[in-house]
């Protein structure tokens, strides 16, 4: 990207729409209601030939104490500063208040390039604020309408002189992200992360688990909005991170509270790009809390993970504040094994994300539950294992019929799945698929991650079956003595 454009002002003027509209994805959580944003939220943008780093930021507060709200204006104006351009957004309907005279101002002292632009200015009812707008010393004002896409040519070419002094520091290689795993299956071959594709990691949790106080520590900088208040975390946010050697793309997540709890809009579809962000994982870390471990929320979050099919790993963060440590690990351990026996034997890391204690041991479970999760085993190795499962413990014979195990082979990796060629599988029951899942993980270190068993039917691989049988040429005729028709 050549260049970066943060967007910045009041609260609900346009500025997460416009994001969306630049990147050409509905990414920015956006709603009527002012203060959605909280976080910094960065896209890749593309306007015209323009391609450049976008940044969405929290609507701008007179507020600069410790308060939630100090602390989103302070990460706003931390967006100020490292960004290339600013483009500076007012509410063409609601004309120009006080507060956006007192961020003028600001912009004009921290921002090497600010560029103004008057949002909702569709219509005549815009017509009065845009000529306002003038009165803030920023030059002339770009009309636009985020909302419906009207004015971003205007933009283009405010946008394009400064670009090209930017160009000369366009990366050669921009890390390949935003790639949905579910199709990358087909390429069955384990790569190790690279900075072309890095490894992607969901953080998922309750509320106030300390999440984003735990990618802080990751990534080495206050970053992603943090506090004792639960729940700050809206958009689900991504950073890129070289975490101990390893190019990696980190989601941090809003926390998931139980379904009856949520009723407020916003809220919901937080809890909805979450689930998006665990889609586009490749191993999800869902954060405990050391004082109330394991709450049933917890796991139908560790459940919801694994069915998605992602590697995954459970870490109990707050760590620092435990006395009985040994103690408390043993009830961890035992716990883990009683309430989430569908991800026996996956990772448990006791971290602090306060103080970054564990790291390490989270970064070296992380690796190998990915490392895990592209493995593959070659056919051979899988026949002989089946010979020897089914020698153990044969299959049931329901109605006297014995249901015949014939070959076995892996189909896909991320997660691992099988397929068993067998004889009436619709009569096999659930539990000896379990058996057969367990004995992968025992045999071929599998221990965590989700692995998929099905059951085929041997006719199935008949190509010929259902087809008509082809009528007889008219040489096979006159070779049996009959008259050709």
């Amino acid at each position: 990207m050549s260049f970066t454009l943060a967007i910045v002002g009041r609260p609900n003027v346009g500025k997460s729409t416009l994001f969306n509209r630049l990147v050409g994805k509905r990414l920015a959580l956006v709603d009527d209601q002012p203060g959605v944003t909280r976080d910094l939220r960065e896209g890749a943008a593309r306007l015209g030939d323009l391609r450049f780093t976008v940044i969405d930021t929290a609507g701008l507060e007179e507020a600069s104490d410790d308060s939630l709200q100090g602390r989103m204006r302070r990460l706003t104006e931390r967006a100020v500063d490292m960004a290339d351009i600013c483009l500076f957004l007012v509410d063409a309907r609601a004309g120009i208040t006080p507060t956006d005279q007192i961020f003028a101002e600001i912009l004009r002292k921290r921002a090497d390039h600010v560029i103004l632009a008057a949002n909702k200015a569709e219509g005549r009812a815009g017509d009065a604020g845009v000529l306002d707008a003038y009165s803030l010393g920023l030059g002339e004002p770009v009309r636009l309408s985020a909302e419906h896409g009207e004015g971003l040519d205007e933009l283009y070419h405010m946008l394009r002189p400064l670009a090209d002094d930017y160009a000369a520091r366009e990366a050669t290689d921009t890390p390949e992200t935003d790639l949905d795993v579910a199709e990358d299956e087909g390429d069955e071959s384990y790569r190790a992360p690279s900075a072309a594709r890095p490894l992607q990691v969901a953080v998922i949790g309750r509320p106030n688990a300390g999440k984003s106080t735990l990618i802080n520590k990751i990534i080495g900088e206050d970053r992603l909005l943090t506090g004792p208040e639960a729940g700050i975390t809206r958009d689900s946010i991504s950073v890129t991170a070289n975490w101990l050697g390893t190019p990696t793309r980190i989601f941090d997540t809003a926390g998931m509270r139980k379904k009856a709890r949520v009723t407020d809009k916003v809220e919901k579809l937080s809890v909805a790009d979450g689930l998006r962000a665990v889609r586009f994982a490749e191993v999800v870390v869902v954060l405990l809390d050391a004082a109330i471990p394991f709450e049933q929320q917890d796991l139908r979050i560790a459940d919801f993970a694994e069915t998605e099919g992602r590697a995954v790993v459970i870490a109990v963060n707050k760590w620092d504040l435990e006395d009985e440590k040994q103690d408390k690990l043993k009830a961890l351990r035992a716990g883990f094994e009683k309430l989430l026996p569908q991800l026996r034997g996956a990772p448990l890391v006791t971290v602090s994300a306060k103080t970054g204690k564990g790291l390490d041991r989270l970064h070296a479970a992380v690796l190998r539950a990915h490392e895990v999760w592209n493995r593959r085993v070659p056919t051979a190795k899988l026949n002989q294992w089946l010979g020897a499962m089914v020698e153990a413990h044969p299959p049931p014979a329901p109605g006297g019929k014995r249901i015949k195990l014939r070959y076995m082979t892996q189909a896909k990796t991320r997660p691992p799945g099988f397929v068993v060629m067998c004889s009436n599988p619709e009569d096999l029951p659930a539990a000896y698929t379990r058996y057969l899942v367990n004995g992968l993980r025992d045999s071929f270190d599998m221990p965590g991650t989700p692995i998929r068993v099905f059951m085929r039917s041997q006719a199935d691989r008949n190509p010929f079956k259902g087809r008509k049988k082809a009528p007889p040429s008219k040489l096979r005729k006159h070779l049996q003595g009959r008259r050709p028709d």
